[in-house]
């Protein structure tokens, strides 16, 4: 597994280290000045705070964040954990072939937000995942919590969702949590149907933990829309952020908002 820690020493900025608790980092994190404004504008329908929170996060946790993307929720974790815990991002590798070409775009983008930022993310430690050519997380028994914010789709429709859980659950200690927000498609549909267009069934998520060894411990509704009807026209990438149909009906899916979400918490036996 090819690993390697982000260059380290430097001291973070005084406002984020005066919080003590988990959740007094968070929500200073969440509007700090090392997010875009666009960023903190989406904290309205992410809820990091209330979020982050029902995942049962504790200091001295490694917790570990599952293809961080553009790093939204990375943005939020790593000053909130930092000196606190251990946390671990796991990116696309770079060396894996014939991956679509975001995979090795976003990486890139993220390394410039570290590189601009090293009082921030100087701890964030990064491994490498392209399953199935990149496919290990590390040792057994390594994270108390794993976090992935909406992949669960790209998983279902990759045919991989299982091999994932499975990793999840074999580098979870015992103990530990998995947590899972992820678009919510419509109850009893077919998730290899609506994955395509970004959104998986709850119980597909649940059953796919379950396969794996990992009890469902709790949902939350925190991160629900039930303005969302899940038939629009490009998916659940028609709505905010993305807006896929540029101008076309921009003020109605801006009044919807960004997708219903489930927000599940998993835990491996001890």
């Amino acid at each position: 597994m090819k690993q390697r820690i982000l260059a380290l020493g430097l001291l973070l900025a005084a406002p984020l280290a005066q919080a003590e608790t988990f959740a007094e980092r968070v929500a200073q994190a969440s509007v700090a000045d090392h997010r875009s404004a666009s960023n903190v504008a989406r904290n309205a329908f992410r809820h990091p705070a209330e979020t982050l929170d029902f995942f049962g996060f504790e200091d001295g946790m490694s917790v570990l964040e599952i293809w961080p993307g553009g790093g939204w929720y990375t943005e939020v974790l790593a000053p909130a954990v930092r000196d606190h815990g251990r946390f671990t991002i796991a990116q696309w590798d770079p060396e894996v072939a014939d991956q679509p070409s975001y995979r090795y775009t976003l990486p890139e983008r993220l390394q410039a937000k570290f590189d601009a930022n090293p009082e921030i993310y100087d701890q964030v430690e990064m491994v490498y995942f392209s399953p199935p050519a990149s496919a290990s997380l590390g040792a057994d028994d390594s994270y108390d919590l794993i976090l992935t914010f909406r992949n669960t789709h790209g998983w279902v429709a990759g045919n991989m969702e299982e091999d994932m859980f499975a990793e999840f659950a074999r580098v979870l200690k015992p103990g530990g949590v998995l947590g899972v927000v992820q678009h919510r498609a419509a109850e009893g549909s077919d998730a290899a149907e609506t994955a395509p267009w970004g959104y998986v069934p709850e119980a597909h998520v649940k059953a796919l933990a379950a396969e794996a060894g990992l009890e469902f411990d709790a949902a939350s509704e925190v991160n629900a829309n039930p303005l969302d009807t899940r038939d629009h026209p490009e998916g659940v990438w028609t709505l905010p952020p993305s807006y896929e149909l540029g101008d076309k009906d921009r003020e109605k899916y801006a009044a919807i908002g960004e997708s219903d979400r489930m927000t599940l918490r998993f835990r491996k036996p001890e």
